[in-house]
């Protein structure tokens, strides 16, 4: 089963790709943003460690049950040594979560899943899928979208330039992502040239899935997993490659 990570950035474009993904090409999505919320629900094990460090009246809202992520976001924000805590307890939990839905993915007799994880890149999680879709856009456009979505609190109008440039700055920049995709969507025109642009990558990866190679690893379990390997440790090598060359170049 061909695993996909599927990255981008703010007002990129990445969720409308994931959606297309799922809705247009029947693929499985692997939502990490959905995870990291279903990781912490009440009486999970992350939800009893995030009680236990930070205080029931700190986090917990006033039905006494769910956890306010309002709140948590604030005792984080400018505490370096509070957010590390945090992370400890999500990311694992997430991790874990994500090998589960690969598995069941895999166990459905899915051809490709896709693990879509902003900060797959920033997490090393590239280094664990079989290929990185990167949805680009240049930043003057990303940022003309994002000034122009319509903001989630109704009595706030559209972020002016200055948060907006902070949000984007907050992320490692799309130019950057570039050196670890294997695929890069280009969201610079209409939702149609996106869909060419998948459509085409999708077909690709239907014709790639096809053989009876992908068969065999499926029915046999040792195989597919010494493929995996094999996958991963190519990975690496490739990128390393790439990067010890770009470093050459600038010498």
């Amino acid at each position: 089963m061909l695993v996909i990570g599927l990255t981008g950035g703010i007002a990129s474009g990445k969720s409308t790709v994931s959606s297309l993904l799922s809705s247009r090409h029947d693929i499985p999505i692997i939502d990490a943003d959905y995870l990291a919320r279903a990781v912490i629900l009440p009486g999970t094990r992350g939800y009893k460690a995030i009680l236990s460090h930070f205080g029931a009246d700190k986090v917990l809202k006033p039905d006494g049950i769910t956890l306010d992520r309002q709140a948590i976001s604030e005792i984080v924000f400018n505490n370096e040594h509070e957010r590390k805590v945090l992370n400890g307890i999500v990311h694992p939990a997430v991790r874990r979560a994500m090998v589960w839905e690969v598995v069941k993915c895999w166990l459905g007799g899915h051809w490709a899943c896709v693990l879509d994880v902003p900060l797959l890149i920033e997490a090393g999680l590239w280094k664990w899928v079989g290929e990185v879709v990167v949805v680009y856009v240049n930043e003057p456009l990303q940022l003309a979208r994002l000034k122009a979505r319509p903001s989630p609190n109704p009595n706030e109008g559209p972020l002016s330039t200055t948060q907006a440039l902070s949000r984007i700055k907050a992320q490692m920049p799309l130019s950057d992502k570039l050196a670890y995709a294997d695929h890069v969507l280009d969201n610079s025109g209409t939702e149609v040239d996106l869909q060419i642009q998948l459509d085409s990558l999708v077909a690709k990866w239907r014709k790639k899935s096809a053989g009876l190679q992908q068969k065999l690893y499926w029915l046999l379990p040792p195989l597919g997993i010494w493929a995996a390997c094999m996958t991963v440790a190519f990975r690496w090598l490739k990128f390393k490659r790439k990067s010890g060359g770009k470093r050459r170049g600038r010498e």
